[in-house]
């Protein structure tokens, strides 16, 4: 599937790291804005770099009604050793 930039995602369901699972349209419904970032794999130099950006202005983001999202094809396991 192909975006365009500006485009609003397709309703999606996706597993945390902590089990639990999150569905796009409820985050938005309860009226909170959200930041999906992707990048190809964890504990890479680059993925870093882009990981720690946003852990960076997490804080901002959040106070800005934001809830960010990293994504990557790896498993649950190695995205919570990366975020670690």
């Amino acid at each position: 599937m192909t975006l365009e930039v500006d485009a609003k995602a397709p309703d999606f369901e996706a597993e945390l790291t902590d089990g639990s699972t999150i569905r796009l349209s409820e985050v938005l419904a309860g009226g909170q804005r959200v930041i999906l970032y992707f990048y190809p794999k964890d504990s890479t130099p680059g993925c870093t770099t882009q990981a720690c950006d946003f852990r960076d202005e997490f804080e901002a983001f959040e106070a800005a009604g934001y809830r960010v999202f990293g994504v990557s094809k790896d498993s649950a396991r190695s995205h919570e050793r990366f975020i670690t």
